[in-house]
């Protein structure tokens, strides 16, 4: 194999073990239509995928895979033959399989599978899903496809939200280092204020009527009487008194 092709799935792989936890032996989820390519033109699926990954894998396929291409019949019975002799992986559909291509989406959910297919609608479906990796064969050379457009962003967004995270988180120990974080409110602070009380120097005093005591009422009252019920002595009265 030439060292670019090496340098070019080497690096897909690193990019996939990476960012998507991929790990050796790699897992490769085979199915029928890739076996017809490979019987089309005379390789060893085995021997070439080990080459070209230049690591350890291992190749598995699935019961919906080996039953779809058992119904299809005489145009892929060599290819059905082929696929047997791989690993076959339990997918949750035994007794209810469902078709190849349903099969491998749902096997790629919660697992890291090297999808080795030839089916394009397959293939399509798969690249808008980040962190999904397809191998294909160009004639009689595997080829591992870079990661996808789904997969880079997803990358890409996974790197911003991790530097600016990094950067917050920074940027609040600077301040607390410098002291410029601002203190948490108390629950004191954040009680109401009710009113003040008045200065007592800006107000000014009332004038206050003297209080009268009952007593010294009375006696006024009494008095007053006293002058006005006077009795005048008359004149003959007087005289006889003075006479006395």
């Amino acid at each position: 194999m030439k060292i670019s092709r090496f340098k070019k799935s080497h690096k897909t792989l690193v990019f996939f073990a990476t960012n998507f936890d991929y790990r050796e032996p790699y897992q490769v989820l085979v199915d029928a239509t890739f076996c017809q390519a490979a019987l089309l033109h005379k390789i060893g699926i085995d021997e070439q995928i080990r080459k070209y990954f230049q690591c350890s894998a291992k190749l598995l396929t699935t019961q919906c895979v080996i039953l779809e291409a058992e119904a299809l019949g005489a145009p892929l019975t060599g290819a059905t033959t082929l696929v047997k002799k791989f690993h076959v992986h339990k997918c949750g559909h035994e007794g209810k399989p469902v078709a190849a291509a349903d099969c491998i989406k749902s096997m790629t959910k919660d697992n890291r599978y090297i999808v080795a297919s030839q089916d394009r609608q397959l293939q399509e479906s798969l690249r808008k899903i980040p962190g999904r990796c397809l191998l294909y064969l160009h004639k009689a050379t595997p080829v591992l496809e870079a990661p996808s457009k789904a997969s880079k962003k997803w990358v890409l967004k996974q790197a911003k939200d991790l530097m600016l995270g990094k950067h917050a988180a920074k940027i609040d120990y600077m301040k607390e280092k410098q002291g410029l974080k601002p203190v948490e409110a108390t629950s004191s602070s954040t009680k109401r204020k009710g009113p003040k009380n008045p200065n007592p120097l800006s107000c000014k005093k009332s004038k206050k009527e003297k209080s009268k005591s009952p007593l010294q009422g009375v006696e006024q009252t009494a008095l007053t009487k006293a002058k006005r019920k006077r009795v005048k002595i008359p004149a003959h009265v007087k005289a006889a008194l003075g006479k006395d």
